[in-house]
């Protein structure tokens, strides 16, 4: 069976928030498939580790570190310019940086609530529009990570849903204005990824969870990298505007004895 449309061998890419998790392993992931990616995070000691050990290992893909706050517009637009320096081009992006606290949503001070919106849903729009114009040139993907919070509801967590429930609202309609450009707009909503973060949160760590088993209630980062790798191949080329969920089995509630 022929395998190339899953491919990505050749392209650029562009992961914010790679410094570990989900960010770090598509970043990993695409460099197994020969893309060339810029891996960027708020500290440069947190990111150049991950580009050492893309460039230290046999992987046909390469790899870039660049400091980049997705909340500072200037920081995004240089990061892009060294992205296009580097390799020659923007390919494909992933939205990928954010960040939440939990709180009552009466706890959540004004700085707070903007601080977990700038990051998820302003740091979106600021890294979209910066690439936008290699992105147009390369008839590119834009891959935008939301969650599960974001089309479900968060208690505790409401300033996340609700810039999440924006990026999926974001990506629908890109998708529609940026088609005339040959430009792909597509979402991930993950759902609970036993990243370090969540690890600590959940106790449970990526070690503990078997992939083969069907009823859990947690995934991990190469399943979500799975997705992404879709999603910029040309396997995916009639998915468009589209949040495909990746949480395992749907919580739903359960029918009544009658």
């Amino acid at each position: 069976m022929a395998t190339d449309q899953f491919s990505v061998d050749g392209d650029v890419a562009i992961v914010t928030g790679s410094s570990s998790g989900i960010g770090q392993v598509i970043a990993e992931r695409f460099a197994d498939d020969g893309v060339d990616v810029v891996v960027c995070s708020r500290e440069m000691e947190n990111v150049e580790p991950v580009a050492d050990g893309i460039n230290d290992s046999d992987r046909p893909g390469s790899a870039h570190a660049v400091e980049c706050d997705v909340t500072d517009r200037d920081a995004v637009e240089a990061m892009v310019e060294a992205t296009v320096e580097q390799f020659g081009g923007v390919d494909v992006l992933v939205n990928n940086a954010g960040a939440s606290f939990m709180a009552g949503f009466d706890d959540i001070s004004p700085n707070g609530w903007k601080t977990i919106v700038d990051i998820n849903l302003t740091g979106t729009y600021h890294c979209v529009q910066a690439a936008e114009e290699h992105l147009k040139d390369a008839s590119g993907k834009v891959i935008n990570l939301s969650s599960v919070a974001g089309q479900q509801g968060a208690p505790w967590m409401s300033h996340y849903a609700a810039a999440k429930a924006a990026v999926e609202n974001l990506t629908k309609t890109l998708a529609f204005e940026w088609a005339d450009d040959d430009v792909r707009v597509n979402c991930i909503a993950p759902g609970f990824v036993a990243t370090p973060g969540v690890a600590s949160q959940m106790g449970v760590t990526a070690d503990e969870v078997d992939r083969e088993e069907v009823k859990r209630r947690i995934g991990v980062s190469e399943e979500i990298a799975d997705v992404a790798q879709f999603l910029a191949s040309p396997a995916s080329s009639y998915v468009v505007g589209q949040s495909l969920t990746v949480a395992g089995v749907p919580d739903i509630m359960e029918s009544p004895d009658v």
